[in-house]
């Protein structure tokens, strides 16, 4: 059973801002980008309360500006989706999840060599190539670690 419920264009949008966020980082790093969207979807907490699929996640605006860089920056629409993302996209939607991403609701790209140990007070859940993962603290969000 999936996850989350997701019509076609937000599997599409999600393609896309797995594939501008992540691309270079190969499948692995955009399963993992997608997984933070997926675990944003279903979390009931924290900044991520009144955003309830897909669509919302990507758009959602966090301190005056969009929550991912690849919305800011206008680049999620500079390609289409393609059927590859697609497909990764959908693994996320029907469950997929590994480390450092399992439970992970926030990444970034430091400039810096390394990941700080915690970001914006959430502790670190690992590395992945260039990008640095965040958890919530233990009992900030149990709705993430659920299904």
């Amino acid at each position: 059973m999936p996850r989350v419920r997701a019509r076609t264009h937000e599997i599409d949008e999600m393609a896309r801002m797995m594939r501008a966020e992540a691309e270079g980082e190969g499948k692995q790093g955009m399963l993992y980008v997608g997984n933070v969207i997926i675990n944003r979807v279903v979390a009931e907490c924290l900044d991520f309360k009144e955003v309830n699929n897909i669509h919302d996640v990507i758009f959602q605006v966090q301190g005056g500006n969009y929550s991912f860089e690849a919305v800011q920056k206008g680049n999620v629409f500079y390609q289409r989706s393609r059927t590859a993302e697609r497909r990764l996209a959908q693994q996320n939607i029907n469950s997929w999840r590994d480390h450092p991403a399992k439970y992970a609701l926030w990444y970034f790209n430091p400039t810096a060599p390394g990941c700080p140990p915690t970001w914006y007070g959430q502790p670190h859940s690992g590395p992945f190539k260039e990008h640095c993962f965040y958890e919530p603290k233990a009992g900030t969000c149990d709705s993430v670690y659920r299904g």
